[in-house]
């Protein structure tokens, strides 16, 4: 292979969902297609979000020539803040992608200068270096302003998909530039790297359009107030529920932070169409009939401090759940999520709302690709090599099949990991190096890579409480001055608690037995991790849990 390679480093978004971010490096150029982030699970409790590892960008700072970002969702804009107050370049994306960062960075303080945001538009071109020109091609997608990238590169052509689906009847009129791929295909694609998340469902997906016309049919015989729950940056959603409303003489108000900033840029750039009277302000709702009333809100996944969690459950300042309400939730659930949004449902049910969610009607569409249309896509561009990308390892997996079907060498498709270096001349492409791509923790202020004894505490925490014991020595004479003093969270129920305790103080007091100890050994003992491991294996036995056990030495002079 020869000397000067095209290098293509995911950082993120590779057997995972989320946190999508890709380097690409040719001589002395580095390019970055998003810097996205994601939520952390059931094993990181505690933590807010999780970001790339940003080592090898910091030790080739001086190649950074920009960022292109693909669209405005957190999974790929989410970590600019953090990126961003480190490293200072020019940032690329659509329109409205471009003021959602604007927006995150003024929230987040980060200063705007030597950053450059810049707005672009299907077909614009950019020299970034010496080495590359991204080309903004426009798919569709469940945000406005989404393009796939064009990366010509000395070695040749490379496509990435960005998030995307084949919606011949778009809210916006603004078809994906089918014709652009094939006129790529046609010049010779070196490199497709193509998103994998539907690629589990066969067939094409649904268009937006029908969502909209199911809004019109429930709004047309709804007899109440109706809510209407989904993702803030949905904006063809949001503009489908104004347009249902006002089909029906209804007027809309907004509830969360996000709903109403995306609003506000959205209407900036011309992208909603309402009518003067249809928006109100949420504080007026009650000088409305209940049929009047639209609520479009935060909260579709059932966030815990969302404004729909809140109506929920009566902590809403607003909005009082009564009987006779339509809820919508327009949205699919985040896999693993699906409890606490069933739980919201229920909720709702008790207080005599109507819920209509995605199993009972066609209220929510996805914005990613099925088989069919990430198929079309492999046709019209006819890549020499192949990388899936934005997927867990089944969906890459699943996706190299069908790349392998549609006659792709399976020696030309790489599943690559975090951190791995793909390389090609051209003519050759092969895996050979990896740089560091550890998940960081991002928790309050602290950022850190996956700390596994952390983590466990927490878990431990969160599974089996805590036990705390405390004794108080005599300096004097050497010995407990009272006896020990036990407390415990999340361990045992409040009915069986104070027996435990008890044993709890009596285990102590035997296994600190003043009989077979010498007094100045007292406090090491009561402080050793066999005493710890003793008393846990005691409270397994009394109650099949074990919980984390703390110790705690107070010193008095009589």
């Amino acid at each position: 292979m020869k000397d000067r390679n095209l290098k293509v480093i995911p950082l993120g978004g590779m057997l995972e969902i989320g946190k999508n971010m890709t380097a690409f490096e040719y001589g002395n150029d580095i390019i970055i297609i998003d810097v996205g982030m994601a939520f952390g699970g059931d094993d990181t409790p505690g933590i807010d979000c999780v970001i790339q590892d940003y080592t090898y960008i910091r030790e080739n700072i001086d190649k950074l020539r920009g960022i292109i970002l693909t669209h405005g969702h957190e999974d790929h804009i989410g970590a600019l803040p953090h990126f961003l107050r480190e490293f200072k370049c020019p940032v690329y994306g659509g329109k409205l992608t471009i003021e959602l960062v604007r927006h995150k960075l003024e929230d987040n303080k980060i200063d705007l200068k030597g950053i450059g945001l810049n707005a672009c538009h299907g077909g614009d071109k950019i020299q970034l270096g010496n080495h590359f020109v991204a080309e903004f091609v426009r798919v569709n997608h469940s945000i406005a302003d989404s393009y796939a990238i064009c990366l010509k590169t000395p070695v040749g052509t490379v496509v990435h998909s960005g998030d995307f689906k084949i919606d011949y009847t778009p809210i916006n009129g603004k078809v994906i530039d089918l014709q652009r791929f094939g006129e790529l295909g046609h010049e010779g694609v070196l490199l497709f790297m193509c998103e994998s998340t539907n690629i589990e469902k066969e067939g094409s997906s649904p268009s937006e359009k029908d969502v909209g016309e199911s809004f019109q049919k429930i709004f047309r015989q709804a007899p109440g107030r109706i809510i209407v729950a989904t993702f803030s940056s949905h904006v063809h959603r949001m503009q489908q529920i104004i347009t249902a409303a006002e089909k029906y003489g209804k007027h809309v108000c907004l509830s969360g932070r996000s709903m109403i900033n995306v609003f506000k840029i959205a209407s900036s750039l011309g992208y909603l169409e309402v009518e003067p009277d249809t928006m109100i302000d949420i504080s007026a709702i009650s000088n409305y009939p209940n049929n009047e009333v639209v609520i479009l809100t935060t909260g579709s996944q059932a966030e815990p401090m969302s404004a729909l969690s809140r109506m929920a459950f009566a902590s809403h300042k607003e909005v009082e759940i009564i009987e006779g309400d339509t809820i919508i939730i327009s949205a699919h659930p985040i896999p693993g999520n699906e409890k606490p949004i069933y739980k919201l449902i229920d909720e709702f049910f008790k207080l005599g709302a109507h819920v209509i969610y995605e199993s009972l009607a066609e209220v929510h569409v996805s914005g990613h690709a099925y088989r069919n249309e990430i198929r079309l896509l492999h046709t019209l561009l006819k890549p020499k090599y192949f990388i899936p990308v934005h997927g867990e390892y089944r969906m890459l997996y699943r996706h190299a099949q069908l790349a392998q079907s549609l006659g792709q060498d399976p020696e030309d498709i790489f599943i690559l990991h975090n951190g791995d270096v793909f390389a090609t001349d051209g003519e050759e492409a092969e895996v050979v190096a990896e740089v560091p791509a550890e998940a960081i923790l991002i928790d309050g202020s602290s950022a850190t890579v996956r700390d596994d004894h952390v983590m466990s505490d927490r878990m431990h925490l969160s599974e089996d409480g805590c036990v705390s014991i405390a004794i108080t020595i005599d300096d004097e004479t050497g010995e407990l001055a009272s006896v020990p003093s036990v407390n415990s969270m999340g361990f045992v129920f409040d009915d069986e608690k104070e027996e435990i305790h008890e044993q709890l103080i009596a285990k102590t007091m035997l296994l600190l037995d003043p009989d077979h100890r010498k007094k100045e050994t007292l406090e090491i003992e009561f402080t050793t991790r066999q005493f710890r491991n003793q008393i846990r294996e005691f409270c397994y036995d009394k109650t099949r849990r074990r919980p984390m056990i703390l110790t705690n030495v107070n010193h008095i002079n009589t």
